[in-house]
């Protein structure tokens, strides 16, 4: 499921990554997202926030918030491994 405010704050961030990596709470605080959701954006858990942004700001977001291309690509590989272990499981 989306999720708007993410889906907002990471179109936000476009137009300002430098204030965004200043001071990443400060940012945050202008949006009514979950507890968990603020916390996976501080430790840039890129598996917990993929299901709920449009892929492209997924990726514009975490390069913006400062993480290489290289760093963000392989952890989504990381994401992939456990989604099949788990569909297989579910199927039997």
């Amino acid at each position: 499921m989306r999720d708007y405010w993410l889906s907002k704050l990471f179109y936000d961030v476009q137009s300002a990554a430098a204030e965004y990596r200043a001071d990443r709470a400060k940012f945050l605080a202008r949006y009514p997202l979950r507890p968990e959701v603020k916390e996976a954006l501080l430790r840039d858990d890129v598996a917990f926030l993929a299901p709920r942004v449009n892929a492209y700001l997924l990726r514009f977001y975490f390069g913006a918030a400062g993480m290489k291309d290289e760093e963000f690509i392989r952890r989504l590989r990381e994401i992939a491994p456990a989604k099949s272990v788990a569909a297989e499981a579910a199927h039997g």
